[in-house]
């Protein structure tokens, strides 16, 4: 178990992580990462969590509110060294569970085709694929998943 702490966007260590996490993504992704960059801005983002090894911060997640009963899972990132230790789950977790304490009933993601770990994590977790929606539709490379909370 990591020590996992609420926080909102203008916390360093959550800003650190999505650095790490758009380079991470632009190398990914490719020509595409411009599009998809557009619509991860951490402007305000009131939801974030970060997950801490021996005060090392080591993943972080966020989420915004999608409608009144959703959310959306947003910057989910953890740091390779500290992949596959059930980081990312933790992290998701008190995401979900702080959405159900300010009375979400649901939560929708976007990712990619080209990482199966991410899909892997979210269809371990309870996710299933829908239809994409809203920026997505048409939108070959991307899933969209979705959660009863």
């Amino acid at each position: 178990m990591f020590l996992v702490k609420r926080t909102d966007s203008t916390d360093i260590s959550f800003k650190k992580l999505v650095a790490m996490l758009d380079a991470f993504l632009a190398e990914r992704d490719g020509n595409i990462h411009a599009f998809y960059a557009q619509f991860n801005k951490l402007d305000s983002i009131k939801n974030t969590v970060i997950c801490y090894e021996n005060d090392e911060p080591i993943g972080c997640g966020a989420f915004k509110q999608y409608d009144e009963k959703t959310i959306e899972i947003k910057r989910m990132f953890v740091k390779p060294l500290h992949r596959a230790k059930g980081v990312a789950t933790q992290v998701l977790q008190e995401l979900e569970k702080w959405a159900i304490e300010n009375n979400y009933s649901s939560a929708t993601l976007e990712t990619v085709k080209n990482q199966p770990e991410a899909v892997a994590l979210y269809k371990k977790n309870g996710y299933t694929i829908i239809p994409n929606f809203d920026q997505y539709k048409g939108v070959e490379n991307s899933i969209c998943m979705h959660k009863i909370l």
